[in-house]
């Protein structure tokens, strides 16, 4: 088993024993296991999945990190929304929004990034949201 927390700005948003966690980072989607070797990195926003018990739970993270040591993960997000906390027309909008500044991007690579990474956050926000 594995500690899971997850915790943002504003609340703990989850603390408990899971079988295993899918975390979308900054290299890609990390599938973790108990036993997992030591890991930190940056989360990119998407899916995260954790199950326990043959049951699985989603949510929406965004910003912040992952740190992987001695059967815990923790994990500190600047979002966490489960698939009823998500507001769909919300995420509509800004993924319209992010869509429509790329499109007729002029400015620096580094906004660009910060535009890039509204538009996928935007887009798991949509992907869990109508999963409800």
């Amino acid at each position: 088993m594995i500690n899971l927390q997850i915790v943002t700005p504003e609340r703990k948003v989850v603390d408990e024993q899971v079988d295993s966690v899918n975390v979308p980072t900054a290299n890609g989607e990390v599938g973790i296991l108990a036993k997992h070797a030591p890991l930190v990195s940056t989360l990119r926003s998407g899916i995260l999945k954790y199950s326990k018990g043959g049951a699985s739970e989603e949510l929406v993270v965004s910003g912040g990190f992952v740190e992987v040591s001695d059967d815990k993960v923790s994990i500190l997000a600047d979002v966490a929304e489960s698939s009823d906390e998500v507001d769909i027309d919300s995420a509509k909008n800004d993924k319209d929004e992010a869509m429509k500044t790329l499109g007729d991007w002029k400015g620096s690579e580094e906004d660009f990034e910060v535009e890039l990474e509204r538009l996928e956050k935007a887009q798991a926000r949509l992907e869990l949201g109508s999963k409800r």
